[in-house]
């Protein structure tokens, strides 16, 4: 198919009646799309001038009259391509004569043009793309040249040695032991080796020294850490949305470990893909597969332009932004291509068709993000199970509920019913004005505090007494409680804001109904929610009229419902407006905490009240499990007999519900999800607003690959994702391989085969060693896909061990032959993780919910304000730090670290005077400095001369000099320890790699 063929082209041939004569589809469409569709195709009408059509060159509509049909001198297009000085094309070569008298003839015999013909830009040609031509098959070539003996046996070096010996260099000396096994540790892990490490290989005699430290990296958990970093820069990972409303992702870190778990487990890469783009549809009972799928959703996402802006324009721009994407992400990750350059139109510079692009569009379109649950294996025996469990349940409450007497569930009541389970699930009642709610809300606009609101009868539900009134407490004023005028003294001071209503259930946004254990929104339990800030006041006189006279007895488990690390929420009880319980600094991982409140006689009012901590009301969920009213003395009018079973049935009644909770928890993650894909058609200038042909999902038609028609409008969102996985992955599509050896070679070498990891076309580098190239993609492959395999295979190199040092003569000034090691700065990740594990502190903890180094402020547009990491929670790894997309964290920024809104295969290195004044002055690394000297004094004593030893073998692996050793001494008398710690981290030598 020509670039100009549009919707059908089989041997069409429409010619004037003369044999011989001009005829369009041979002779004038391919100078039209040659030479004119760029400016005056479909996509591009410079000058109100459109040659797409014969109706546009004629003139109709308000296209600009190109043709004068029958007449070539009085023709726009003639006039502008003829002439000793052609105005047109501005762009490339002129007109040839031959072509310019086709073009005259054509006009002069009328302009013939099938109408169903379509002028579009040209398409490259495929056969002069390198990367997609097949993988060579050349061998290593092992002779050696004359005086010039290949230095080892490894093919890796036989190639990089030919092309040195073509150009009569050689390769440099070998870096000595500390730079190598720096260099490595840096490498694999991303960390320093400690001084204890470098000195056992440096004195590690065995032959395979060095393999074995290969080994023993690739098999380190660290391992998987270092290199997943790498692939999350490609998959542009973050923890939160991005664009205008910035919302947190509170489970988008199950994707990141699991990318850490594939990579220690030397997962097969062309499972890796598959499993990237169609776990969920592979293998839907494993669970790894499916959280894989978190991929195609890790990009950012227009949460206005999705959800919440009216238009309908701007609903499609959005989406069609989404599709692109997730489109650009899995073919640029995976193939190198600049796919999203073919969204407008044809690819200026790769056999990239628009068409191509939206047939992979279509691939997409039932596709959506956000969170869902995560399907367990075994679904079905779970099911029967809980069946089981929770009848027995219900008979243990039957019992239960003969034994203790009358009870009232405050959730119940709130839910609007009258205390003994008749309640509506869901429902609640808003703090901010005491009428009943049902639908889920988010912030309560315009509420004011410390307004008491007494709830109407018909708002309260059947037991129109029990609920007195709710309040917006905000401290340090009084909060009034009552109608009565009874206020409460001492609440600290709140924002003021309140979110969503008290509830029979969960609170909006809650993210865990769960406490040691128990899922209190299970059958069998209750959960009373309140979110920060907010009071209810229940009428104890009105629950006496239920229970009985005489004490009563409130009991409830107290939790946190949020996702965030820590939260200053706090929750009391008051009677009367005396304090009665409170629990302060609640936590995601923090327990349940019982509540058991002897209440008198006398006591009229009972008050629950969460509050703040005065620091927002983001992530403040607090609720009540199972909060029940009883008489106090109904438990003790029983016998022991009786007693003994209720304990014993009470018991059994929790340890079912744990059981319970652990069947029917469902673990959740931000992934994809699947729905009915609408059709695909090609937008003309990229906008949704208008469409062309309809197209069907498939893959390239440039790329070697086979298979590339993935079916039609009917084939499911699933299948069409399974058909692409398979078809990238397929041995005879010689981009994947190519790409993933490429992109290795990068992070070993700082500077990959071919420079552009992500643009293997015709705008790319070329590869500086070609058949180098397809010999590891053809290895890879060979391997089964293992990518340990490729790493061993290019470290246990002589070309990885060579010293960095730059021979001053050499004409190879950039290191393209690869004489030399390139030498590199350390990336923001790995400067801060060494900075933490040369003072002591890095915590080795792995994997889960990534740490907040902010305050998070709820608003409409979230607030992130980064703090200080100063403890141990926030010393993990820089992997598992919780990314916002639009807010970055300024250190870490200032080093280089890339926006995760685009995709970064390679990162940029700067030097900037900010990252000087940020290594040395940032408060981040103030600290770290005191905690390296505190480290450095416990480990080498108090005599100075061996702190300043102790602390350079920790910064650099290696003893002091005499010079610098007294250098040291000098500014450590006079400056003291912290100083020479914070010198040592700005050094040169820690900063960058050898």
């Amino acid at each position: 198919m020509h670039s100009w063929q549009v919707m059908v082209f089989a041997a069409l041939s429409f010619s004037t009646s003369s044999h011989g004569a001009v005829d369009f589809t041979r002779d004038i469409a391919p100078i039209l799309s040659m030479h004119c569709a760029e400016c005056h195709g479909p996509n591009v009408q410079k000058g109100k001038v459109s040659l797409q059509s014969r109706a546009h060159a004629l003139g109709e509509a308000d296209w600009k009259n190109a043709i004068v049909v029958g007449d070539p001198g009085a023709s726009l297009l003639l006039q502008s391509v003829s002439g000793a000085e052609p105005e047109m094309p501005k762009k490339g070569p002129k007109l040839t004569a031959d072509e310019v008298g086709k073009l005259r003839e054509w006009i002069t015999s009328g302009a013939p043009w099938p109408e169903e013909i379509t002028i579009k830009e040209r398409l490259s040609d495929a056969g002069t793309l390198w990367s997609l031509q097949p993988l060579g098959d050349s061998m290593p070539p092992m002779t050696a040249t004359e005086g010039m003996p290949v230095p080892a046996s490894s093919p890796v070096d036989a190639f990089i040695h030919a092309k040195l010996s073509a150009k009569g260099l050689a390769f440099a000396a070998e870096a000595d032991r500390r730079t190598l096994i720096r260099r490595l540790s840096f490498t694999l892990l991303g960390l320093p080796p400690s001084p204890e490490e470098v000195e056992a290989f440096i004195q590690d005699t065995r032959a395979d020294a060095w393999e074995l430290l290969v080994d023993r990296y690739l098999a380190s958990p660290h391992y998987g850490e270092r290199w997943a970093r790498h692939w999350l820069d490609i998959a542009h990972y973050a923890d939160t949305h991005g664009f205008e409303r910035d919302q947190k992702r509170e489970h988008a870190w199950p994707y990141r470990d699991w990318v850490v778990r594939a990579f220690n487990h030397d997962m097969p890469y062309d499972e890796f893909i598959r499993h990237q783009i169609a776990g969920d549809i592979i293998a839907p009972q494993n669970r790894d597969a499916v959280i894989a799928t978190g991929f195609l959703a890790a990009g950012p996402w227009d949460f206005v332009g999705q959800k919440e802006t009216p238009s309908p324009v701007l609903k499609r721009q959005a989406r069609a932004d989404d599709l692109d994407d997730m489109v650009t992400q899995v073919i640029t990750s995976t193939l190198g291509l600049t796919i999203n350059c073919a969204r407008c139109h044809n690819h200026k510079l790769d056999p990239i068709s628009q068409e191509d692009y939206y047939r992979l569009w279509a691939v997409f379109a039932g596709v959506t993000r956000g969170e869902r649950d995560i399907d367990a294996p075994g679904q079905d025996g779970a099911m029967q199970m809980k069946k089981k469990l929770t009848a027995h349940q219900q008979k243990l409450n039957e019992v239960i509920s003969s034994l203790a007497g009358p009870t009232l569930d405050l959730a119940d009541i709130v839910g609007g019913g009258d205390g003994t389970g008749n309640g509506k699930a869901g429902a609640g009642i808003d703090a901010s004005t005491g009428k009943r709610i049902e639908q889920k809300k988010g912030f309560l606009d315009g509420a004011r505090a410390n307004q008491f609101v007494a709830v109407q009868p018909s708002d309260k539900g059947r037991a129109a007494d029990l609920i007195h009134g709710v309040v917006i407490p905000e401290g340090p004023h009084p909060v009034p409680i009552t109608s009565t005028g009874i206020t409460v003294e001492g609440v600290p001071a709140t924002s003021g804001k309140a979110w969503d209503g008290i509830r029979n259930g969960p609170v909006n946004a809650q993210a865990s109904t769960i406490l040691d254990g128990v899922n209190y929104k299970a059958a069998g339990h209750s959960l009373l929610g309140l979110h920060a800030n907010a009071a209810i006041t229940f009428d104890l006189a009105a629950m006496r009229r239920t229970l009985g006279d005489g004490t009563l007895r409130f009991t409830a488990m107290t939790g946190y419902g949020g996702s965030a690390a820590g939260s200053k929420a706090e929750f009391w009880v008051f009677l009367d407006g005396k304090t009665a319980f409170h629990r302060a600094k609640f936590g995601a991982k923090d327990g349940g905490l019982p509540l058991d409140v002897s209440i008198p006689a006398s006591a009229r009012f009972l008050t629950l009240m969460s509050t703040d901590g005065g620091d927002g009301i983001s992530h403040d969920q607090v609720f009540l499990g199972d909060a029940r009213m009883t008489l106090a003395e109904a438990s003790s009018r029983l016998g022991k007999e009786e007693q003994e079973e209720l304990s014993s049935a009470i018991r059994k009644y929790d340890a079912l519900s744990r059981q319970l909770s652990a069947l029917a928890r469902p673990d959740k993650f931000y992934g994809v999800l699947g729905g009915e894909a609408p059709k695909v058609q090609v937008l003309a200038r990229g906008s949704p607003e208008s469409p062309g042909a309809e197209v069907a999902p498939g893959g390239l038609t440039c790329a070697g690959a086979s298979d590339h028609d993935f079916g039609n409008h009917t084939t499911s969102e699933g299948e069409r994702r399974r058909r692409l996985a398979e078809w990238i992955v397929q041995k005879d599509n010689p981009l994947t391989a190519r790409v993933l050896v490429n992109r290795l070679w990068h992070h070993h070498f700082g500077r990959g085969l071919v420079d552009t990891p992500s643009d293997f076309g015709n705008g790319g580098g070329k590869p500086s060693h070609p058949e180098l190239l397809d010999w590891l993609a053809r290895e890879f492959m060979k391997s089964g896909w293992s990518v340990k395999h490729m790493h061993r295979l290019i470290l246990t190199s002589s070309a990885y061990r060579r010293s960095s040092l730059r021979d001053t003569d050499s004409p190879d000034t950039s290191n393209t032959l690869l004489a030399r090691m390139h030498p590199r700065r350390l990336d923001a990740e790995s400067l801060r993780d060494a900075v933490l594990t040369v003072s002591g502190c890095l915590n080795p903890s792995m994997g889960g919910p990534g740490y907040q180094d902010f305050e998070y402020q709820e608003a409409y547009a979230p607030i992130y304000k980064h703090v200080t990491a100063d403890k141990p929670a926030l010393w993990k790894r820089s992997i598992y730090r919780f990314i916002v997309r639009t807010t970055p964290q300024r250190f870490m920024t200032t080093l280089d670290c890339p926006d995760p809104a685009n995709l970064t295969p390679a990162r940029l290195t700067t030097t900037t005077a900010l990252q000087s004044l940020a290594l040395m002055n940032n408060a981040f690394m103030l600290q770290q400095s005191r905690h390296f000297a505190e480290r450095v004094q416990r480990e080498a004593g108090t005599e100075t001369s061996e702190q300043v030893t102790r602390a350079v073998e920790l910064a650099f692996q290696r003893r002091p000099d005499s010079q610098e050793l007294e250098g040291a001494i000098k500014l450590v008398e006079q400056q003291g320890l912290p100083s020479l710690c914070r010198l040592l981290f700005n050094a040169n030598e820690f900063v960058h790699l050898d």
